[in-house]
């Protein structure tokens, strides 16, 4: 159905531009409705030699309040685990209070939740218990992967999901009907008035410890919660501390007008804007820079060679700012509250580098976080998808914990970017060097945060990147081969994404 997308991944396949060629087969076949059955003839091969694993004891909640079709499904699964159950809303077991006293709580049990209709793979029992005793005692909760059953019957739409994402939880619960879980019976007793009531018993129970990831499709789902898309952020405008925006620029006027235009119309209460110009021989440029009113603009000459980390650093020593914003020429502003909206988030104890929404001018996105380990190095998540489809289970428009965001509009407190030593001006002259301050912040534990409510136009071609002179190419190898040796990026794997999506695809695809 797609010939053109075909025909021009095959063209690259042919010119050797494998990772390009890979890249783009990747989403084109996960298309096809077979593409999920392929991947399941290798599950299948896993499954074999964990039937022998100690099973532990287990006891499955079914709420039948809302009904039980299928349940007689639901029960034989559970029954064929070894898993006994308990049906919230039985005769003798209508509430939770009353499911609180049922539990032998002295044989310290597991609690799986588990929705009516939905079944557990062969082998559930034995891969949570495996996984529980490899991680250890101070595990509370482990969830795992999942995917829907249709009407026929038929396995389709499977949810690789990410390791424990906080910020995600907020937005999209991803975990509720498809873990195991220690919980006493006074937190079973507190929400048992509440419509969601399997939501807030994972939230409490994840406060007490992250919770274990078992990357295996263990359950068969009838229906998921769906992702809320977040409201607009009340955000405390006149609270927030002073914000540096730096904006490196050569030349280009027209890119460098636009960008100064869209912070002059920003709603923050208190912005320091230092544009570091890189050797600009245009007349227009010039002219422009030497008309900025000095009482808002500062303005560095940085001379020399191309050097993104350098140019940077040089600005953040004299930045007055607590707060830094790292922002291409190339920007364009399209809400004023996008600068109020990421400093809201950089300001948190746990929080890192605060990426934004990135779109290109024709709406599709540029950057929605980075997953390290796509093309072996790193890519943008979701790139070229609109913003206003589905993709993965919503992904790009949800806040949420990522291992790096770009540093084309980058918000990060100043004392958490000198912590960790700024950008690398040696590995990282011109790319990834975002991705190594977010990777380093992220090893202090502050971790980089994508926000999607702050959405800008970013005016970097599509394309562009494909054709790149020698010495440009030979530069771009050295960054890459730097960010291998220093992150393992040819074999990590992030824990926001998935060993079994693609790592040739910036879409969220299964991997084949």
């Amino acid at each position: 159905m797609a010939p053109r997308a075909y025909l021009t991944a095959l063209w690259w396949y042919i010119r050797r531009k494998r990772v390009r060629a890979r890249g783009q087969f990747a989403p084109l076949l996960s298309h096809s409705r077979r593409a999920y059955d392929l991947w399941r003839l290798r599950e299948r091969a896993v499954e074999r030699g964990l039937e022998d694993e100690p099973r532990p004891p287990i006891i499955a909640l079914i709420d039948i309040r809302a009904g039980q079709d299928g349940l007689g499904e639901t029960l034989r699964s559970l029954d064929a685990e070894g898993i006994s159950a308990l049906q919230l809303g039985a005769l003798d077991v209508p509430t939770l209070a009353d499911v609180a006293r049922q539990i032998d709580w002295g044989r310290d049990p597991w609690l799986m939740l588990i929705a009516v209709g939905d079944r557990c793979a062969p082998g559930t029992a034995a891969a949570y218990c495996a996984a529980i005793a490899k991680a250890g005692s101070g595990v509370r909760i482990a969830y795992a992967d999942d995917d829907l059953l249709n009407k026929a019957g038929r396995r389709i739409s499977p949810h690789f999901k990410p390791d424990w994402n906080s910020e995600l939880f907020r937005y999209f619960d991803y975990i509720s009907s498809a873990c195991v879980l220690r919980v006493a019976p006074e937190l079973l007793e507190s929400v048992a008035e509440a419509d969601d009531w399997r939501r807030q018993i994972v939230a409490r129970v994840a406060e007490q410890g992250t919770p274990l990831h078992v990357r295996r499709v263990l359950h068969h789902r009838r229906t998921r919660p769906s992702p809320v898309l977040p409201a607009a952020l009340d955000v405390p405008v006149r609270e927030l501390p002073p914000v540096t925006v730096i904006v490196p620029t050569r030349n280009r006027v027209d890119l460098l007008q636009t960008c100064l235009a869209g912070i002059e119309g920003t709603n923050y209460p208190d912005i320091e804007v230092v544009v570091v110009d890189n050797d600009s021989d245009d007349p227009h440029t010039l002219a422009l820079l030497s008309s900025l009113d000095p009482a808002r603009y500062r303005v560095l000459r940085h001379d020399g060679a191309f050097n993104y980390s350098a140019i940077n650093n040089r600005a953040v020593a004299e930045a007055r700012g607590r707060l830094l914003c790292l922002l291409n020429n190339d920007i364009e502003m399209i809400e004023p509250n996008w600068l109020a909206t990421m400093a809201v988030q950089a300001v948190r104890e746990d929080v890192g580098a605060v990426g934004a929404r990135l779109l290109y001018p024709d709406g599709r996105i540029q950057h929605a976080g980075v997953v390290i380990g796509v093309g072996n190095a790193a890519g943008h998540a979701h790139r070229l998808l609109r913003p206003d489809e589905e993709g993965y289970f919503k992904r790009h428009a949800l806040p949420q914990f990522t291992s790096a965001v770009t540093a084309a509009c980058l918000v990060v407190m100043r004392e958490r970017f000198l912590k960790v030593g700024g950008l690398d001006e040696f590995n990282f002259a011109v790319a990834f060097n975002d991705v190594d301050l977010c990777m380093r912040l992220n090893r202090q534990g502050w971790q980089s945060l994508y926000e999607p409510r702050a959405t800008l136009i970013h005016h970097e071609s599509v394309s562009r990147g494909f054709d790149r002179d020698p010495v440009g190419a030979a530069r771009f190898a050295g960054e890459m081969a730097a960010l291998r040796r220093l992150w393992r990026t040819d074999e990590l794997v992030d824990p926001f994404h998935h060993p079994e999506l693609s790592r040739m695809s910036e879409r969220f695809v299964v991997a084949l």
